[in-house]
């Protein structure tokens, strides 16, 4: 299995340590225990990075489309070959089931064999004249150097997204992974490696958060940021970008509510959102977070679901059979204690969970919660809940739970279950969301946008769409 001891920061081609020779620890979510350590980024060896991705900005972009896809293509083959290895790292580092961190790297190797084909597929326009003698056109060229930052809860997709966008694209990229678990964007930096791109194509540095970000996106060689993060964040990198006029994109999470009408196929709707509510200990961007469920099928819609949360086995991510991790975090773990305890003050009912799980005495765990008649008053029905906890409510009126869905600023992911098709259509396109699932939760794929709207981001990444936050538009006006 691949260790810290083999990566480091990534800059120009090579791996290093800090200038500085400074680390940060990275800790095992379900042990505590110290994991290894990262490099700690100066602004010595941001200015190198910089340096790096403006050179091979120069060299890439000049890579011709079918040799670019070949690249990409080798990117993806390299990364299904060592799925094995990198899966034990990541289900160590983030904590999650080894069968969860086999799927992330079978869709992160897609993120970039999609890509392969999309960079041959970056197509202009040839627009009529007014006069014979006029040609008008528009092409497509790439933004230039991108300053790209991941979240920890999927420590490969969510930066492959980045990466493969950016490399088709013919931009170079510095990718700042988060420091809970850095290691698995190692792994896909060491895959771009041995695929032979060009030095400085990618670049990947570690540390402080907050000063590499002010240090990337306040150089003007930066054009181009992309982030996967909280809203907070979001709206700080937006003003950091505003004063050099950077393009951005961003996903910032949401809290995805869910609709289960009279009509659905109620256990199959429980049993579909309890898979999805409790993948990743409940720390998934789209997770369905809200429930609401028609009054009158809440008993078997609630049941079903503590009968799927009491069958889960935790446990840390590599041992056999476990189907649910730790949280990433202490500060998670704090988190959702306090949303439980908000939750049954205002009155929910506890229906199963609430606590930590006896026979750990460390690590973030935490048992899978369900919580019965919770009011919208309650905290973890406005806040978003990146923890295996699953508020259900009910409803009787489509008007009323439609208002209810979208009364927070978020809008990234939303699911509706019935078998009435007007019921079914009428309310995916009155939720505000950027993706709705009708009968369905799991949305992700490498041929599909990705992103939201309101407060939870702006642009898309994946499918045929994720390309064209890394290009700029460029009319041209010939007269003969």
């Amino acid at each position: 299995m691949y260790g810290y001891q083999d990566f480091g920061l990534y800059i120009d081609g090579g791996w290093g340590p800090s200038a500085g020779r400074g680390t940060k620890a990275v800790l095992d979510p379900a042990t505590e225990e110290v994991l290894g350590q990262i490099p700690d980024a100066t602004a010595a060896d941001l200015d190198r990075a910089l340096a790096a991705a403006e050179k091979g900005f120069a060299a890439w972009r000049r890579v011709q489309p079918w040799e670019r896809a070949a690249k990409l293509r080798k990117i993806s083959e390299l990364i299904r070959e060592r799925i094995e290895p990198l899966a034990r790292l990541m289900s160590v580092e983030t904590g999650k089931p080894l069968a969860e961190a086999r799927a992330e790297w079978g869709a992160t190797a897609d993120q970039f064999e999609w890509y392969a084909e999309e960079t041959k597929r970056i197509y202009g326009q040839t627009i009529e004249g007014r006069q014979p003698d006029v040609r008008l056109s528009v092409i497509y060229q790439p933004v230039g150097v991108v300053a790209a930052f991941a979240a920890w809860n999927f420590p490969a997709l969510l930066p492959a997204r980045k990466i493969a966008a950016a490399l088709a694209a013919g931009c170079s990229i510095i990718v700042k992974p988060a420091g809970e678990a850095p290691g698995s964007c190692m792994g896909i930096v060491q895959a771009c490696h041995d695929a032979r791109l060009p030095a400085g194509a990618v670049n990947l540095v570690t540390g402080n958060s907050r000063k590499i970000a002010e240090h990337l996106i306040g150089s003007s060689i930066v054009r181009k940021v992309s982030l996967t993060g909280s809203v907070p964040v979001g709206k700080e990198i937006l003003r950091l970008a505003a004063d050099g006029v950077k393009k951005v994109s961003m996903e910032l999470g949401g809290h995805a509510p869910v609709l289960v009408f009279e009509d659905a196929d109620v256990a199959k709707a429980a049993e579909a959102c309890a898979a999805a509510k409790f993948r990743n200990c409940g720390q998934v961007c789209i997770s369905p977070s809200r429930f609401y469920v028609h009054e009158n099928v809440y008993d078997g819609f609630s049941k079903r679901f503590v009968e799927m949360a009491q069958g889960l086995k935790l446990g840390r991510g590599c041992d056999d059979g476990v189907t649910m991790g730790p949280l990433a975090n202490a500060r998670g773990l704090e988190s959702t204690k306090a949303l439980v305890a908000d939750a049954v003050e205002r009155g929910a009912e506890l229906l199963t969970g609430g606590r930590a799980p006896s026979g750990f005495n460390r690590g973030f765990f935490y048992e899978p919660t369900v919580l019965g008649r919770v009011p919208d008053e309650a905290r973890i029905m406005i806040e978003e809940p990146f923890a295996p906890v699953a508020p259900i409510a009910t409803f009787k009126e489509f008007d009323d739970v439609v208002e209810r869905a979208n009364s927070l600023p978020f809008g990234l992911a939303g699911y509706v279950f019935s078998k009435n098709l007007r019921t079914a259509t009428l309310a995916a396109e009155a939720i505000e969301v950027g993706m709705v699932g009708v009968n369905e939760v799991l949305l992700a794929a490498a041929e599909a946008p990705f992103g939201g709207i309101k407060e939870s981001g702006m642009g898309r990444e994946g499918g045929a769409l994720g390309i064209r936050d890394y290009l700029e538009a460029k009319y041209i006006k010939t007269r003969l």
